[in-house]
């Protein structure tokens, strides 16, 4: 269904020995990637309200807003070992039990491990761009992952993403507002600045060269 989408492009990055020893240590937080359907409440250990995110970069803004939302689970994907070990780190240092990771491809794991209608929300904070015209057939908002996306959540709940390029975020709300089924609760336009998101170091370095931030904020409603 995704096709041959890739939420990320392989770059070289050093894990610190404190990430290392997080990465070692953390396996109870990993979970394994399937070519079948997962429950993924029995990782968990509950049934709580999962909301997946998809690239958490070195996940400082994840594991505070994982803090505090101890009632949801936050199901994680990331291909880039620094930033699950940093995320490892994170959980450690904060005793957090509501975080999950799988390393692999989040395009995949979300066609082929997650069930229909199995998500509260989907975060997806400043993908990668792929700024140049020519690669723009890379970035993973594109018609066949929305809607796989859209097809995964239950009624009642959300995609939200941000971006600080304009020309893809405009690209992205257009995209997700195509999906049958997704509500855009802002007369069809950019979210406000939504209070609860911590700033992330993508959106600090986006900021600095006054690159406008954008936010998208979808609810999947019944389709009638």
């Amino acid at each position: 269904m995704a096709g041959n989408i890739k939420s990320f492009v392989l770059r070289s990055g050093r894990m610190s020995r404190a990430q290392e020893k997080s990465y070692e240590a953390g396996e109870r937080f990993l979970i394994p990637y399937s070519e079948e359907v997962v429950d993924f409440s029995r990782y968990f250990g509950n049934d709580r309200p999962i909301t997946v995110e998809i690239g958490f970069g070195m996940g400082k803004a994840t594991a505070e807003i994982a803090a505090a939302n101890p009632d949801r689970n936050y199901l994680c994907i990331e291909v880039f070992k620094a930033g699950i070990g940093k995320l490892l780190w994170e959980i450690e240092q904060r005793c957090l039990s509501n975080i999950r990771i799988i390393e692999h491809d989040a395009a995949e794991v979300i066609e082929k491990m997650a069930a229909p209608e199995s998500f509260a929300a989907v975060h997806l904070f400043f993908p990668d761009p792929w700024p140049k015209k020519r690669h723009h057939k890379r970035r993973l908002v594109q018609k066949p992952f929305a809607e796989l996306l859209a097809s995964r959540l239950c009624e009642g709940s959300y995609i939200y993403m941000v971006s600080d390029w304009e020309n893809y975020a405009e690209e992205a709300l257009a995209v997700f507002s195509a999906v049958p089924g997704l509500y855009n609760p802002y007369s069809g336009g950019f979210a406000p600045g939504i209070s609860w998101r911590p700033r992330t170091k993508f959106e600090q370095k986006g900021l600095a060269k006054n690159h406008p931030i954008k936010e998208i904020y979808l609810v999947k409603k019944a389709v009638t």
